[in-house]
């Protein structure tokens, strides 16, 4: 696989300053404040355009690689013959080569521009969010201590740079089964971040992440775990909600999903044999 490089999200590229007005009970000042950077990303499969999504500049080819996995279309590094950048476009298009390049008819249809906000909202059809059907997981003696649980969020936020100057970017880790932090990937988008994070595991020949917990910094929706169970991940948590069909298909996958992981507590909504004590 040739690829250029892709770099790591600094905190210059994924941020910028502004000036504004800040107003405190009746006294109004100016001041500067560091926002979180948002621009779009073209996604090509060869000469084809096959997404465009906003995102955080920064670990575009982990993105695109993510995203791939993501949807069903590679299953691992070695499919993958090159990506990179066009002459014309900047840093804005990342190019993929795939070994035997699926046809149209077998491609994801994306229509329109997905939002920082919503992977799914880019899908042609209800029928497409099907074409994944989010596998089993195999069994496993995974067993873990609340401990180890409480300790993620603290370990996740300590590791947050952009965020804790902006305060607008999602985020998403991976630990290992002992609560190590291994890998940490920010973005505007919560899909794009948990993409990015799976595309670095890809390319990494790190796949499947089945001996991996998955921490988000939002809420939990379907399309975050479907993501998680395409990876392999075993055990997914997030500091805020779970949607319903986010833990229906979590169940039915034989996932362990986390939910208000914060201030010292966390509710278990499937999963919950691997979690020692209940």
């Amino acid at each position: 696989m040739s690829t250029a490089s892709a770099g790591t999200a600094s905190v210059s590229t994924a941020s910028v300053n502004v000036h504004i007005g800040r107003v405190e009970g009746c006294a109004a000042s100016r001041a500067d404040d560091v926002l979180a950077v948002e621009e779009p990303l073209e996604i090509r499969l060869g000469y084809r355009s096959l997404s465009i999504t906003m995102r955080t500049p920064g670990n575009d080819f982990e993105l695109a690689a993510g995203f791939l996995h993501s949807e069903g279309m590679i299953r691992d590094a070695g499919q993958i013959l090159s990506m990179g950048r066009p002459d014309d476009c900047g840093t804005d298009v990342v190019v993929v080569e795939l070994e035997g390049n699926p046809p149209e008819s077998a491609q994801p249809q994306r229509n329109f521009l997905m939002t920082s906000a919503c992977g799914v909202c880019g899908k042609a059809s209800l029928q497409d969010l099907a074409v994944n059907i989010c596998p089993i997981l195999p069994p496993d003696d995974i067993r873990l201590s609340p401990q180890t649980i409480h300790g993620l969020p603290d370990s996740l936020r300590k590791a947050q740079s952009v965020f804790d100057s902006t305060g607008g970017l999602h985020a998403a880790a991976r630990f290992s089964l002992q609560g190590e932090l291994e890998s940490l990937r920010e973005d505007i988008g919560r899909h794009n971040a948990v993409d990015k994070l799976v595309g670095a595991a890809l390319l990494g020949w790190r796949m499947p992440m089945s001996k991996s917990l998955l921490l988000v910094s939002g809420r939990a929706s379907f399309e975050l775990v479907q993501k998680a169970l395409v990876a392999g991940i075993p055990v997914m948590a997030a500091v805020g909600a779970p949607s319903s069909l986010a833990v229906a298909t979590a169940a039915r996958s034989g996932m362990t999903l986390i939910g208000f992981l914060k201030n010292g507590r966390f509710n278990v909504y499937t999963g919950s044999h691997r979690i020692l004590g209940l």
